[in-house]
């Protein structure tokens, strides 16, 4: 396989992912749909190490994804105007999350399904207030 289809596999297969997120997005409840405001989501092929560093997870570990904004039971009167918050979705480790979890003959990209919309609920539910205890609870640690 020469350099450019390796590019171009590359690039479908990141396309690919990003479909998946999307259709996690689009598969949620109405109800939740309906109550998220001012967020984007976006996805990265890597957390970068210094956001690692600066969460204080180990470099053995990694993170899949990581909401950043102001949780809506923190807003009061005075939000407004302001950047939306983010959800970073982490295409290599959700990748690698997948793999671990799929069977040697099982559905890859049915895997990847349940880690993303795993991830994006987690990452919402810190967007509508909930702590990783929470979240704990709920199973979407």
């Amino acid at each position: 396989m020469d350099e450019l289809d390796e590019e171009d596999l590359a690039r479908e297969e990141a396309e690919r992912f990003e479909e998946l997120v999307e259709e996690a997005l689009e598969n949620f409840p109405e109800e939740w749909a309906a109550r998220l405001d001012n967020v984007d989501v976006v996805v990265e092929p890597e957390p970068a190490r210094q956001t690692l560093r600066d969460m204080g997870i180990p470099y053995s570990k990694t993170l899949l994804g990581l909401y950043q904004g102001i949780p809506q039971t923190q807003r009061n009167t005075s939000y407004g105007a302001v950047m939306p918050d983010r959800i970073v979705v982490y295409r290599g480790p959700i990748l690698d999350e997948a793999d671990q979890e799929c069977p040697r003959d099982g559905d890859f990209e049915a895997a990847v399904r349940r880690v993303i919309r795993k991830t994006v609920l987690h990452e919402i539910g810190h967007h509508f207030g909930l702590s990783d205890d929470d979240l704990k609870r709920l199973h979407y640690d």
